[in-house]
């Protein structure tokens, strides 16, 4: 009985610690236009990849929703659509896929783009382009 309260209370911890470093990241390369160190996109990347497994290859998007295709890796070009569109998470986004490629910053745009399907997995629907294609 106490390891059940135990973990519960270890878990919340870790989803608390977790959101809290996620804003700061995502308040940093907004700000900031930086690329996170490697082991921070690592985890990034691990808590998207349980997130996408979890999702259904069909999904549903709830309305109304900003709709937001070929951004190329034009950083201030998204923050400019944020502006416009909505911020997160009172608005819906659904990304088209087309994130990385031409622009000067496509690390920083796809590395937002993902800490933002962390925090608010509801919120934000990325797909992948044919730029993300292996």
């Amino acid at each position: 009985f106490f390891n059940l309260i135990a973990y519960k209370y270890l878990m919340e911890a870790e989803i608390a610690l977790s959101n809290e470093h996620l804003d700061e990241w995502i308040e940093k390369i907004t700000n900031e236009c930086v690329i996170l160190s490697k082991s921070d996109v690592c985890f990034l990347i691990e808590k998207a990849k349980e997130i996408f497994i979890k999702e259904e290859n069909v999904r549903a998007v709830s309305t109304p929703v900003t709709v937001c295709g070929d951004i190329h890796g034009q950083f201030h070009d998204l923050m400019e659509l944020f502006k416009i569109g909505g911020n997160i998470p009172s608005t819906n986004y659904l990304f088209m896929g087309d994130y990385v490629d031409r622009g000067y910053y496509s690390i920083e745009t796809v590395t937002l783009l993902v800490a933002l399907k962390v925090r608010y997995p509801l919120r934000i629907t990325i797909l992948r382009g044919n730029h993300e294609s292996r």
